[in-house]
């Protein structure tokens, strides 16, 4: 038998190391079926981003916030008793974190109780983004929850 020298374990840590990248290769994309970008316009939304972070902080420094709540029903958004929903716009968007198809993006009106319902019967079991946007007297207001529906 001859001896171990260092070419060998060169030859032998080279191989192993293409080895290693190979199987990173063949392997690794196989747990990555379901990842999908939260967007198709991305680039054209981050340039917007700024908008997004002053709504999130104006959300932030109202007294009252709009809460949420789920039940066997479905998810309901809540504002304030008080709040006047007179040039009021609101939108939500619904995303599912690992499968666009599943995403809800819609317009609502408040009802008298000042708030709205996205029913169960479109809600599939899984993590979601909720992205709340309302518009009051042409200012912008953002708040985003995490909603795990079971």
């Amino acid at each position: 038998m001859k001896n171990f020298s260092w070419g060998h374990g060169v030859v032998i840590a080279l191989a192993a190391f293409m080895i290693f990248i190979l199987s990173m290769m063949f392997l690794f994309p196989n747990g990555q079926k379901n990842s999908e970008m939260v967007t198709d316009n991305y680039y054209e939304e981050e340039l917007k981003y700024q908008d997004v972070i002053d709504a999130k902080k104006r959300a932030d420094q109202l007294e009252e916030k709009p809460q949420y709540s789920q039940n066997t029903s479905g998810i309901t958004i809540s504002f304030p008793k008080d709040y006047n929903n007179s040039n009021t716009t609101v939108k939500f968007v619904l995303n599912r974190t690992d499968d666009q198809n599943l995403d809800i993006k819609k317009s609502v009106q408040l009802n008298q109780a000042q708030s709205f319902m996205i029913p169960a019967q479109v809600l599939k079991p899984g993590n979601y983004t909720l992205r709340l946007m309302w518009t009051k007297d042409k200012t912008d207001y953002r708040m985003d929850f995490d909603v795990i529906w079971k």
